[in-house]
This record gives C-alpha cells, structure tokens and sequence, in this order.
C-alpha cells in the first residue's frame, strides 16, 4: 500500500512517515501543498494524508484540484477542529477528518480503516462491467463511477458513488440516514457528522435541475431521503 503524506511541520511530517513506514506501508513525504498535488497526479497512492494549512498551496485547494483529476482517498489531518471546516473537507471529497494535537493510535487506526475500504468490497463498490442504471436523461455506470447525460460526464467521487448507487438501488424506498451509510458503504463506514447530507447535497447540485426543489434525490421529513427515477413527486 503506498500512502502520500503531505506535512509542512518536519515534527509532524517525520512521525508520520516514520510510523507509517513501520506498519509496512511505502510512504512518501511532501512538504508543502504544491510538491503533494503533484506527487498526487504522479503516482497512484491507495491514500493521502493531507494537512490544511500549509505553504504555497493549502490542503483545500490540494483536494479541490485532485478531485479534478483523481479519486484517490483523501484523510485531513489539521489544526482546524471547526465542524464548517470538517463540512468544507467533506463537501470537497474528503473520506475522514482529524484533528491536531491527535492520538497516534487513533490516526493510525483512521488511515488503515481508510485502506480497508479501498481493499475490500463493500455495497458502494463498482458492479460488473456493462452494469448501469438510468433515471431521466441520466445514466450511472455501476463499473466506472461515470455519471453521464448525454454528451456531458461527471467521474463520482467514491462517497458520491456509493450514496448514489444505495439511492437507486433501493428506488422509491425512504431511507434513514443509518440506513443509507450501511448500504453506501457498510461497517466500515467512519462517516463524519453530516456526511451523508454533504454527499446528498453535491449530488442534488450535480443531477437536480433545481437543487432547492429536488425531483429526483427528495426529502422525507423525519424520515431520511427516497430517490424517485422518474423524477415525480411522492406523497
């Protein structure tokens, strides 16, 4: 497993990839945001841990530019213990959170429950090639994580995905926020507070024609959310 650590403080950037190393993982270590992203595009991590504040390029605009590009699963480890900021890291494509001063036992059990999910299976995973499913003008691809309407093409985030694929797998079925992080992405999900709301509200930005009235992605007010391939109105 290759893990990509991007730390600007030598303390903290040397015990991580020390600690890292002697779990077995290959690590390599950028000091800044700008020599990680492009470390990032270069190479194919299994993970990142990726600090916030940090010179020439913060972990923000890290991730908004990766997202860009790849999917590669994406652990803030920062200063900032703000719940926007967690919201903000989330609403990026983040996949954990944690913040400084952290238990080194308590980072190190996040980085590999992050690599368990990118090894194993879990109900958000990929289908079988030449698996998809439409609702509207849209077509998801159960193998490729390829939104598309028409000519137009959004590669899913793996959280995006994973909400996406348990919502129309389970079509016209209200579901409960529990409900709806088990089938996502089963035990080993270690979702943020809110997280399954960010996940809900980047995909109503993304397939509503209207995010404020949605058609498709609807909410069941003490319930959870339903997803409505036709796009009609429950009661």
């Amino acid at each position: 497993m290759n893990i990509l650590v991007v730390e600007d403080e030598p303390k903290a950037g040397n015990y991580l990839l020390n600690g890292l190393q002697e779990l077995g993982y290959s690590v390599s270590l950028a000091r800044d945001g700008v020599d990680g992203l492009h470390q990032a595009l270069e190479t194919p991590f299994d993970v990142i841990v990726l600090d916030v504040m940090m010179p020439k390029m913060d972990g923000w605009e890290v991730l908004r530019r990766l997202r860009k590009e790849a999917d590669t699963p994406v652990l803030f480890l920062t200063a900032r213990d703000d719940i926007a900021d967690r919201i903000k890291g989330l609403e990026l494509g983040a996949d954990d959170y944690l913040a400084k001063p952290f238990n080194p036992d308590e980072l190190m059990a996040r980085v590999k429950a992050v690599l368990r999910r990118q090894a194993a299976p879990v109900p958000g995973a990929p289908g079988s090639e030449d698996e998809s499913v439409t609702f509207g003008d849209y077509e998801l691809s159960l193998a490729t994580r390829e939104l598309k309407r028409g000519d137009e093409v959004h590669m899913l985030t793996t959280g995006e995905f994973a909400v996406l694929k348990a919502l129309v797998m389970n079509a016209r079925q209200p579901l409960t926020r529990d409900k709806l992080m088990n089938l996502a992405r089963g035990r080993e999900w270690d979702a943020l507070e809110r997280s399954i709301d960010v996940q809900i509200s980047r995909l109503r930005r993304m397939i509503e024609p209207d995010p404020s009235k949605p058609r498709y992605i609807q909410t069941v007010w003490g319930v959870g959310y339903v997803f409505v391939p036709d796009g009609t109105a429950t009661k």
